[in-house]
C-alpha cells in the first residue's frame, strides 16, 4: 500500500470533511465550506489544501498557508490531521514535509501548527523540530439537554439584535470584530484591515449563521457580539464572542452569547462547541458559566525554518 500527497480537488470535499470529523469530532465544517475557503482565500495567504491518499482512499488532510493578517511577516501555518484508524502509515510525515517545502518557497520563516495534547501527537511534532507554545481548549455543551441561563431583558440603553439586522451595512460588525480580534491572545495576532476580504471570508462564509449571531447595541454602537457558525444539521459553533473595549465589564458578552445559544436550541441544534485559549480566563469563565465542558486540548507548536 502506497501513501501519496497531492493537492485537494473539488471531488475530495466530502471525504475531507469525513477525515476532519474523525480526527476532530468537535469541529464544525461542511464540504461547501471547504470549497469556499479555498476559492475565497486572499492571494497573500498562499492558501493550499493538501490530502494524503492511500490506494485511492483519502486518509489525511492539511491546511497550509501564510498568516497574512499578522504584523510579523513570514508566519506560516500547517494543520495536518490523519484519520485515527490510518495513523502510522506515513501520511502525517508526508503532509508536513510537503507543507514545509511549499511554505519555505513562498517566504515563510516559521511554521505554526496545532497539536492534540496527547503523548503520540506531541512526540510527532517534537521529533520534527516543533516547539510547544500556548494551549487551547475545545469545549462542548449538550444544547439539547442542558439548562441554559434564563434570557434576561436588555438593560436600559441596550438593544439586542442579530447579524441579520445588519444586512444592509455590516461594516459596524467588521469594526467590532477587528477591535476584539486585535485583543485576542495568540502567537500570531491578527489585524483585520481589509473590509472587502472580511465580507468574502467571514460575512458571506457559508457556515456563518446571521440569524443566530447575536449583537448587542449600546448607546447606538455595536458593543458586543457572539458569532454563530453551523453545519445546517445539529452542530453549532460559537466563533468569536467579544466586547469592544469601551463597553467591557458590563456583562454584554454573556448577554449576546446566551441569546445566541437560546436561538440555536430553538432552531434545533443539539450540540454546541467552541474554542478557548487556555490563557483567556474571562472567556473560559463565561463558557464554564454556560455549562461548557472541556472535551479536548490542543497545543500550539512552532518550527523555525530559518
Amino acid at each position: 500500500m502506497t501513501v501519496i500527497v497531492r493537492d485537494f480537488r473539488p471531488a475530495d470535499a466530502e471525504a475531507w470533511v469525513q477525515v476532519r470529523r474523525a480526527a476532530l469530532p468537535y469541529m464544525v465544517t461542511t464540504p461547501e465550506q471547504v470549497l469556499r475557503d479555498l476559492a475565497d482565500a486572499h492571494p497573500d495567504k498562499h492558501f493550499r489544501l493538501l490530502v494524503a491518499e492511500e490506494d485511492g482512499e483519502l486518509i489525511g488532510t492539511a491546511q497550509v498557508g501564510i498568516a497574512y493578517e499578522t504584523p510579523e511577516p513570514g508566519q506560516g501555518f500547517c494543520n495536518p490531521y490523519t484519520r485515527p484508524d490510518r495513523v502510522g502509515r506515513g501520511a502525517g510525515s508526508l503532509l508536513v514535509r510537503t507543507a514545509e517545502e511549499y511554505l519555505a518557497g513562498v517566504g515563510a520563516v516559521a511554521v505554526h501548527t496545532w497539536v492534540l495534547d496527547a503523548p503520540a501527537h506531541r512526540a510527532f511534532a517534537e521529533k520534527r523540530g516543533y516547539v510547544a507554545s500556548r494551549p487551547a481548549h475545545f469545549l462542548h455543551l449538550d444544547l439539547a439537554n442542558s439548562t441554559l441561563p434564563p434570557l434576561r431583558q436588555a438593560p436600559a440603553g441596550v438593544e439586542l439584535l442579530t447579524a441579520a439586522d445588519f444586512e444592509d451595512d455590516p461594516r459596524p460588525l467588521f469594526e467590532a470584530d477587528a477591535e476584539t480580534t486585535a485583543d485576542e491572545p495568540s502567537d500570531t495576532p491578527s489585524e483585520l484591515t481589509d473590509y472587502e476580504d472580511w465580507l468574502t471570508t467571514t460575512w458571506h462564509r457559508p457556515g456563518f449563521d446571521h440569524g443566530l449571531t447575536s449583537v448587542v447595541v449600546a448607546d447606538g454602537e455595536v458593543a458586543a457580539f457572539s458569532v454563530a457558525e453551523t453545519d445546517g444539521l445539529t452542530r453549532y459553533w460559537s466563533g468569536m464572542t467579544g466586547t469592544r473595549r469601551a463597553f467591557r465589564g458590563r456583562g454584554l458578552a454573556k448577554l449576546a452569547k446566551n441569546d445566541s445559544l437560546h436561538r440555536a436550541r430553538a432552531a434545533g441544534y443539539t450540540d454546541a462547541y467552541t474554542g478557548n485559549d487556555a490563557g483567556n480566563g474571562p472567556m473560559l469563565a463565561i463558557n464554564t458559566w454556560f455549562g461548557y465542558e472541556i472535551c479536548a486540548t490542543e497545543v500550539r507548536h512552532v518550527h523555525r525554518l530559518t
